[in-house]
């Protein structure tokens, strides 16, 4: 096995591994984050409790964070360039787009207070569609 073919497949166990630890690191951040949103509706009435639980979420998401930037600096030169791109265009997305729906509300152009969970989906979508497309084109 010449060192090409090798040093591929040890890339690729590298990514596999990163990328399963940050699967982790993320259903740890979400799942910790819906125990401080929803703990206090349904489970418990403290203030206290709620300030661990966001505590809590705030040391996932920054074991989140840590993980991502590991598996980005894992990744092949194609494949990181894809996802910062993708990062980017999600980031703009964020900023442009968040600013508008904000104004929007503000404004009282539209009814609903704006919700920073359609910010959210709308960022996911983004950052999703802009891997995929970025997938493609480099196919």
């Amino acid at each position: 096995m010449n060192s090409a073919t090798s040093d591929s497949g040890g890339i690729a166990a590298r990514t596999r591994q990163n990328t399963l630890r940050l699967a982790w690191w993320t259903a740890a951040w979400v799942i910790s984050l819906a125990i401080a949103v929803f703990g206090p509706e349904f489970v418990w009435d403290s203030k206290g409790i709620s300030l661990v639980a966001i505590l809590v979420n705030v040391a996932a998401g920054i074991g989140m964070i840590l993980a991502n930037k590991r598996h980005l600096d894992g990744l092949d030169e194609l494949q990181r360039k894809i996802q910062l791109d993708a990062m980017g265009i999600a980031l703009g997305v964020a900023l442009v787009g968040g600013l508008a729906y904000s104004t929007l509300d503000i404004t009282d152009v539209i009814s609903a207070d704006a919700e920073i969970a359609v910010l959210v989906m709308l960022i996911g979508l983004t950052y999703l569609v802009s891997v995929v497309v970025g997938q493609r084109k480099y196919r």
